[in-house]
């Protein structure tokens, strides 16, 4: 199939076929996993067509590996974008994009809602090599534009953020960095290209935790950046030095899952909403945050830029400490983990997980509470979700 038929396909009909030829080698179906660490050359003059004339091939696996570039090519589809890399992690492709932006004597601007791991590297690690980090609330724009100096080179946030799930007007948040010349990184794991398109609203870079909703099996870590062909460029030439690669296995692994990527994050959206309004009518539970419920606070601009709310659902329950300890001890399908996007349904307890080095005080700063947790529903029926969950509220109750 031609470049141009495939633009004109849907989502889901992309999701299977793009960034690859129809042929495969030796007629096989899915996509070859080309294992191995090196490509040889035929004789000399084939080395001179690779350096000399920049003949396109691969030549080591750190630089590139076919599988690894088809997996590339699929996820810039997907999201719009001109260029795409995967790392083998999420926090790979945050880093690895930070540090190809920046030097000694920078700025850069991040939200106070951004992964902990995230804030983690830029407060510690940034500022050992002279690079300057400023933190805003999320939501005060005002604020946001007030820290931008002279040698700020980026803001960063997440949008949707974990665990509260606030949503970036991203609309604004690009005008204000046109206003003063800097870039804007958007953390959209969480919303995945499904729900949302940062790049359509102007954002110079997304990045994703592929390991989530992209592969959607709880099976291996990846990541990935995505945006203009000129902007991937210095963060590809770093990967190559930084190494921090993908092997062609989960290269596979990652597009098999792609396959079925669309359909299953429109079934989690479903699930997510129909779980998130049992919670709020729930007499255990003290507040729900999900930017697709009425009473989130980025309810308008969710619906504005989203086309759905995602598969995590975070929420609030009554009590104290041992009351959350209880309703986790008593769930029975709902498994105790710290990720999402996959097709088992995950609830983790970010004040005794995440954030189980903090003080309580810290926690509460930062609103991690006793009683929050953060559920990420699956694949699983949506009544027996919210039957697993009823069945652990009630028996935390009576324990």
């Amino acid at each position: 199939m031609s470049t141009d038929k495939k633009d004109k396909l849907g989502m889901s009909s992309r999701a299977i076929h793009a960034g690859e030829a129809r042929e495969h080698y030796a007629d096989a179906i899915t996509t070859p996993i080309f294992q191995t660490s090196t490509f040889v050359f035929k004789n000399s003059k084939d080395i001179e067509e690779y350096t000399k004339y920049k003949k396109e091939r691969f030549e080591y696996g750190r630089y590139g590996n076919p599988t690894e570039a088809i997996a590339q090519k699929r996820l810039a589809d997907l999201e719009g974008a001109e260029d795409c890399l995967v790392f083998s992690s999420g926090m790979m492709a945050i880093t690895t994009t930070i540090l190809s932006l920046v030097r000694t004597g920078d700025h850069i601007v991040i939200t106070d809602d951004s992964y902990k791991k995230t804030l983690e590297f830029c407060k510690i690690y940034l500022q050992r090599f002279g690079i300057e980090c400023t933190i805003v609330p999320f939501g005060q724009y005002d604020v946001l534009e007030s820290a931008i100096k002279e040698n700020t080179r980026f803001i960063f946030s997440e949008s949707p953020t974990n665990p509260y799930l606030n949503v970036f007007d991203l609309v604004l948040l690009k005008k204000i960095a046109d206003r003063h010349g800097v870039m804007t990184l958007i953390d959209s794991t969480i919303a995945t290209p499904i729900n949302q398109r940062p790049l359509e609203y102007g954002i110079d870079l997304v990045t994703h935790s592929a390991t989530k909703y992209l592969s959607g099996h709880n099976d291996i870590l990846a990541g990935s950046v995505l945006g203009r062909a000129d902007l991937i460029a210095p963060i590809r030439s770093l990967h190559k030095s930084m190494g921090g690669l993908i092997d062609p296995h989960c290269c596979y692994l990652l597009l098999r899952g792609l396959k079925t990527f669309p359909m299953r994050v429109e079934r989690m959206n479903g699930t997510a909403l129909e779980v998130a309004r049992f919670l709020e009518g729930h007499p255990d539970v003290e507040r729900v945050y999900y930017p697709f419920l009425e009473s989130h606070q980025h309810y308008a601009i969710a619906r504005e830029q989203m086309t759905g709310g995602g598969c995590v659902v975070t929420f609030a329950m009554k009590g104290d400490l041992q009351s959350a300890n209880r309703l986790m001890d008593n769930l029975e399908m709902i498994f105790i983990g710290p990720s999402f996007g996959g097709a088992e349904t995950l609830i983790t307890h970010p004040a005794t997980v995440s954030y189980y080095d903090y003080t309580r005080e810290a926690r509460y700063e930062l609103g991690i509470t006793d009683t929050l947790f953060r559920l990420a529903v699956g694949l699983e029926d949506p009544q027996d979700i919210i039957e697993d969950l009823e069945r652990a509220f009630e028996r935390a109750r009576k324990s």
